[in-house]
């Protein structure tokens, strides 16, 4: 039985022929929609999700399959103190396959552990992101057309940001690829993230605390929010909530053909005037995760179509 915790638990053949199986299903659904026919998902959401959540959710229905779950702890018997690993002991019993999101880093691999079914991870604290990451991934195949020497530039919330963590150490296993690190000092990618995934790689690196600086080089601007929930203290959040915010003249050094990402929610680093600019993909972006969840989905299964 296989989980999907990391990225890495995907080799780059896996992640391959998970876009190919995305892109078939975006050309052709009707091909797909009773291929979970009788499957369930359960959907173990211990904090708040709109897109992860509905995503899962949709790409389920859309391969004729059930969903049960939650969206809030409080609605589970966490908020009376039962653990992760009982919670899940007993949901495995009652579903095909689990997309677990939890505050705590390490809380999907715990469950994987105490499961009868395939787990997968769909955001774990400040870690990881996998699913996000895949979204990502086939964001970048339809919009760039390759992953091979790309400038991607991470700009934000780089120490919490889980969906950052992720696309670095995705993104790292192909050649060429440079990372241009854009945030505050105290908002700088963690020292395990860039030890390990950049520099024991040789990757070419930036860091900056300035993204007009940097702007004319990137191939990707990948955007993250300042995120409240990770913060301790609410004076450090607020002082930093607006360091970035990407306006239409922020644009205008920018490629042509640079595109803009961001995993959503936006707050408000993204300008709404840039919605309009035809290299702002972040909406695109939100709607190929349904169909890479669809494919995920059917490869944890084992359903062949």
């Amino acid at each position: 039985m296989k989980h999907l915790i990391d990225i890495l638990d995907l080799s780059i053949e896996e992640i391959d022929e998970l876009i190919r199986v995305a892109d078939d299903i975006l050309a052709n659904p009707v091909k797909y929609r009773e291929a979970c026919k009788y499957k369930t998902l359960a959907t173990l959401f211990f904090e708040p999700s709109t897109r992860t959540r509905l995503s899962f959710e949709s790409a389920m229905l859309g391969l004729g399959g059930n969903v049960l779950g939650f969206s809030d702890s409080n609605s589970s018997s966490a908020k009376k103190g039962e653990s992760v690993a009982d919670t899940v002991a007993v949901v495995s019993g009652y579903a095909d396959i689990i997309a677990m999101r939890h505050p705590k880093e390490g809380a999907p691999m715990v469950a994987s552990m105490h499961s009868l079914i395939p787990i997968i991870n769909a955001g774990d604290g400040g870690h990881f992101h996998p699913t996000q990451t895949l979204t990502d991934l086939l964001t970048i195949h339809h919009e760039k057309g390759r992953f091979e020497g790309l400038t991607v530039g991470l700009c934000g919330d780089l120490k919490f940001g889980r969906t950052v963590h992720s696309l670095i150490e995705a993104m790292s296993r192909y050649q060429g690829v440079k990372f241009v690190l854009i945030s505050p000092e105290e908002l700088k990618l963690p020292g395990f993230v860039k030890q390990t995934y950049i520099k024991e790689k040789g990757i070419e690196y930036v860091q900056s605390t300035s993204l007009e600086d940097v702007m004319p080089e990137l191939d990707i601007l990948y955007m993250t929010r300042v995120q409240r929930e990770r913060f301790f203290n609410e004076e450090d959040y607020l002082r930093l909530k607006d360091s970035y915010i990407l306006t239409p003249e922020k644009l205008k050094n920018a490629k042509d053909d640079m595109i803009v990402m961001h995993p959503l929610p936006r707050v408000n680093e993204i300008d709404t005037r840039v919605d309009g600019d035809p290299r702002a993909c972040y909406f695109r972006q939100a709607y190929y995760g349904k169909f890479i969840r669809m494919a995920l989905i059917l490869k944890l299964l084992e359903v062949q179509v």
